[in-house]
């Protein structure tokens, strides 16, 4: 399995090492937890197999054909995480009324990182709010980044899709914790670990889904043969414990939407 936080960190170059080990070792099935991860093994071999989970439409950067006829050696599922980058600031504006200026970090040199930020300086224009674009390249300048802000600088953090972000969300969530800011997320994984709030996709829902794909060709059926299929259960969750540490009230009607809330 390849995963965007997982060994690889982000590194692309790692992330198509590890597929191309994969395809010598003549595996016979590699299964994909991010559209970048995807993307690299998808590069780095020629005859495995892949389901991949996406979080940017699969079809948009150019991993099937289309969702009914994938049409080569990839399937899999389709989570919203991109397209709901605009949503997410929307509730963030809503759990922050005063929020004036947010910051996003990251590699725009990434497909998924380039839609996923095109939609919230999008949204952020619509909305009035600032949006602070960091682009970094590794994870070292993003750890720079990330340590150069200060206090008050910002009022809020936005996640974007990009894979070098997302392996570094415990230090973002640590800084906005002492640093008093807010921070929406694209994993549920991510507030269980002090993040405000997070937007996203059920992950039991995406095992579940993902599970058939990977039986399904195990047992013969070719990857061609089974439809991309999207997800649409997507969850609230609110950190009460991390509003209270960054001062900050939740107003009673969004509370109310949350599916979870971590107290």
């Amino acid at each position: 399995m390849l995963s965007q936080s997982g060994d690889w960190k982000g590194d692309a170059k790692a992330a198509e090492e590890a597929a191309r080990k994969f395809e010598q070792e003549k595996v016979n099935l590699i299964y994909t937890t991010s559209t970048n991860s995807t993307i690299a093994a998808r590069r780095a071999t020629a005859e495995i197999p892949i389901v991949f989970c996406a979080g940017t439409d699969p079809v948009v950067v150019g991993l099937v054909d289309s969702f009914a006829k994938p049409g080569g050696r990839l399937t899999g599922i389709y989570q919203p995480a991109t397209d709901l980058t605009a949503k997410r600031l929307e509730i963030l504006k809503e759990m922050v009324p005063k929020l004036r200026r947010v910051v996003t970090f990251y590699d725009p040199r990434r497909p998924t990182a380039i839609e996923s930020s095109k939609l919230a300086r999008e949204a952020a224009q619509q909305m009035g709010l600032q949006l602070v674009e960091r682009h970094v390249a590794s994870i070292e300048e993003l750890q720079t980044c990330v340590r150069a802000l200060r206090a008050g600088e910002v009022d809020a953090y936005l996640a974007v899709s990009d894979a070098i972000a997302s392996n570094q969300a415990q230090l973002i969530i640590d800084t906005a914790r002492v640093k008093k800011f807010a921070t929406m997320l694209d994993f549920l994984s991510h507030v269980i670990k002090g993040g405000l709030a997070s937007y996203a996709v059920s992950f039991h829902e995406m095992g579940r889904l993902s599970a058939k794909y990977v039986q399904r060709i195990l047992t013969g059926v070719k990857p061609q043969d089974l439809p991309v299929e999207g997800i649409d259960r997507i969850e609230l969750v609110i950190n009460l414990k991390t509003a209270k540490d960054i001062g900050l009230t939740i107003p009673p009607n969004v509370l109310a939407r949350a599916d979870r809330v971590i107290r």
